[in-house]
């Protein structure tokens, strides 16, 4: 039964989203690292442990074995509350030949504000903005700060190619500390470094290939935004398969 916390009143919770592939819950520690320290950032005296998501997969699975192949678990957590639902992972390979249509949304993202930086309750502005953009026939909306930079998606980071070279925007610009993108910057290599880059719009002409990332759709090749064009290259191939080597 939930209860009647901060959390459920003023939004003072965080949650988690969870990919699950063949019963494995994917980067699972970065995942409950991510919450702990965001609930303590909260002043929310809750934390979650890796025991009580085992548990919960475990008797979940017993219930029904298909839950084990691609789907989602998502953990919310509040100073009262620990909340564990699942649902099927929506993202198909036909999604990924086809590649994202991004937008920029109108609505800026407040670099300073304590809460950009944490996947708090308050994720009101995300979804608005992104139902916007589906009901346009795009696929995800692309957030600009008040200093004209560009910071993330809805619910993606982004990540551009320029010249052999990865460019993805600072936390400073104001956003989500994402696991898959800090998966792949640990993991990136020299062959094709990973630079945290302030990256205005007017630059977007310039960059060669440009993909999105969060915990469900892994990597996602990008092949537009507004009217500007991308073509899925090599670099975005091979950052595909860095991803699929760190599952």
């Amino acid at each position: 039964m939930i209860k009647i916390d901060d959390g459920y009143q003023f939004g003072l919770g965080v949650f988690e989203t969870i990919a699950i592939e063949e019963g494995i819950p994917l980067f699972l520690d970065r995942h409950l690292k991510r919450a702990n320290r965001s609930l303590q950032t909260l002043g929310v005296a809750n934390q979650i442990t890796e025991s009580e998501v085992v548990e919960y997969l475990k008797n979940k699975f017993k219930e029904d074995t298909t839950w084990k192949k691609h789907s989602v678990l998502k953990i919310m957590l509040s100073a009262e509350n620990k909340i564990f639902i699942m649902r099927k992972n929506p993202y198909r390979k036909e999604k990924y030949e086809k590649g994202f249509h991004l937008s920029i949304s109108k609505v800026r993202r407040n670099e300073t504000s304590p809460l950009v930086s944490h996947k708090t309750m308050n994720y009101g502005e995300n979804i608005i903005e992104k139902r916007k953009a589906q009901e346009q026939g795009v696929d995800e909306p692309i957030f600009v700060n008040t200093r004209q930079e560009i910071t993330e998606g809805s619910c993606t980071n982004i990540f551009f190619v320029c010249k052999g070279v990865i460019y993805t925007p600072p936390l400073s610009s104001g956003l989500l500390p994402g696991i898959v993108r800090e998966a792949i910057m640990e993991n990136a290599g020299e062959i094709y470094p990973i630079t945290e880059k302030i990256v205005k719009k007017e630059e977007l002409h310039s960059m060669e290939e440009c993909f999105v990332t969060n915990s469900l759709l892994g990597i996602m090749p990008v092949t537009k935004i507004e009217d500007i064009e991308f073509r899925p290259g090599k670099i975005t191939a091979y950052y595909q398969k860095i991803y699929a080597d760190l599952r």
